[in-house]
């Protein structure tokens, strides 16, 4: 199928594509996953200390990559509000299902601790890492997004390595700097905090670079796949919109 390049507002909304949805559907699910499962735990391995949601998150960035570089910077924005709105959905949900009183032959003793206090401790996360988190993907994937848009109108198109990995930069280190602190300052030690934060972004920019050769597959694959290749030269870069 031939690849045409897209800059008009008009040309991409009236666009029709064929795995826009099945990509925002993926991102969607490995925000909320990483919201609820990895994002308050703190793992060693080989005496490297890191946040464990840092081995599966990133890779909603190199999603977000994908839809900027092929479908352009609305339809990303788009998907990183679906995204927020469905972790925010899951987090609301989680916290009045632990907040609901458990039946008496439910709430079973575990070998010292009663299934109820196990469930609250794996779902019952407290509003300030819930908010912290919100905050952080929100403003780290738009910036994600706006970087990687900007710099494919100024590069031309070329040298996908740079604005993936680039972006990744921008993003990811907003996210970090904003999750981190507001989530666990006054409660982490400080040395903590910063071992943490300083491992966790490099580990995410370095998934990046090792996945770059996996990006230009499916980025090339994608856009032979929708027969489009767009350019924001018209986008107007706001990120409070859902229009396309």
């Amino acid at each position: 199928m031939a690849i045409r390049k897209l800059t008009a507002a008009s040309e991409l909304s009236a666009q029709q594509f064929r795995y826009y949805d099945f990509f925002m559907a993926a991102t969607c699910v490995i925000i909320v996953c990483s919201n609820i499962i990895g994002a308050a735990k703190v793992a060693t391995i080989a005496g490297f200390t890191f946040g464990a949601g840092v081995l599966f998150f990133p890779l909603s960035y190199v999603l977000g990559d994908v839809l900027t570089e092929v479908y352009g910077y609305s339809r990303a924005r788009r998907v990183i509000w679906a995204g927020f709105a469905a972790a925010a959905f899951a987090a609301a949900m989680a916290a009045f299902i632990t907040a609901m009183p458990p039946a008496d032959n439910w709430n079973q003793n575990l070998g010292g601790i009663d299934t109820q206090t196990a469930f609250a401790l794996n779902f019952g996360q407290v509003p300030r890492i819930i908010f912290a988190s919100m905050l952080a993907i929100w403003c780290g994937e738009m910036a994600n997004a706006f970087v990687m848009a900007k710099m494919k109108v100024w590069s031309q198109g070329k040298a996908l390595y740079q604005r993936t990995i680039g972006s990744t930069v921008v993003g990811q280190g907003v996210d970090t700097l904003l999750f981190y602190p507001l989530a666990f300052g006054g409660i982490w030690s400080t040395e903590l905090l910063v071992t943490v934060m300083v491992s966790n972004y490099i580990l995410k920019v370095l998934w990046e670079v090792m996945l770059t050769p996996v990006t230009y597959i499916i980025v090339g694959k994608l856009k032979q796949a929708e027969g489009v290749d767009v350019y924001d030269k018209e986008t107007r870069f706001t990120p409070f919109s859902i229009r396309r």
